[in-house]
């Protein structure tokens, strides 16, 4: 069964990385919650919180990692899985101890786009579930008309090698489930993961005809900024 993934909790109900947001999806009935982790500090230092960047950590005051993690240890939240997407390197480790303490490490799944993290983590920390964030983007380059043409072009090639770079980084033990925008999943890649014992989740999906597509591609999950999609998919 595919699993029902809230981004940001329900960013298209609540702002997003808020407890608000976290219970509105967990009103929807979803199976995961996807939140963004970010430190004060480029460096990776200072205090973690609950936000997407900088400049939404500073639209209001955001939660500390601790504050969302002792959140999520409430009984409300009891066999909800979690997805802890970390922004940027240099404070996983301190989110692998957060997790620890809170008794969340066995129902999280920890993504990033940064190659240096998942290394990271695989070596000292093999036993965290790690999901690999593709393509290494931070804005959606298919909103500026300059940048369209060459990003259509550029997503052609990384559909035909994604199934088997992803497939074999699964097989080669970094990795144990693909992050991709939904631009990249094919039949393919999603039958390449699952040969390969691998999970494959779809972001950010906010149509629920899309949805039912993916669902009937037997993706792990797709992550979707309004959960109510889910129930008419």
């Amino acid at each position: 069964m595919t699993r029902r993934v809230g981004h940001k909790g329900a960013d298209h109900i609540a702002p997003g990385n808020t407890f608000a947001s976290f219970e509105a999806a967990l009103r929807q009935g979803v199976d995961m919650i996807e939140f963004d982790v970010i430190a004060e500090q480029p460096d990776g230092s200072g205090e973690l919180l609950l936000a997407h960047d900088i400049e939404e950590a500073s639209e209001r005051t955001p939660h500390t990692l601790d504050e969302g993690l002792a959140h999520f240890a409430t009984a409300a939240y009891d066999g909800i899985e979690l997805d802890v997407d970390l922004k940027l390197a240099g404070y996983e480790e301190r989110v692998v101890r957060a997790l620890r303490e809170h008794g969340l490490a066995e129902r999280t799944l920890v993504s990033t786009m940064e190659e240096s993290s998942l290394a990271l983590l695989r070596s000292r920390h093999p036993q965290i579930k790690l999901g690999w964030s593709v393509p290494r983007i931070r804005h959606d380059p298919m909103r500026n008309p300059l940048l369209a043409l060459p990003a259509i072009a550029a997503m052609q090639y990384v559909r035909l090698a994604l199934p088997g770079v992803a497939a074999n980084r699964v097989r080669r033990g970094e990795i144990d489930a693909l992050m991709s925008h939904w631009r990249l999943v094919t039949r393919r890649l999603a039958e390449a993961m699952a040969a390969a014992g691998g999970e494959l989740y779809v972001w950010t999906v906010d149509d629920a005809e899309r949805i039912a597509e993916f669902e009937r591609l037997g993706v792990s999950g797709v992550i979707s900024n309004d959960p109510r999609l889910f129930a008419t998919s």
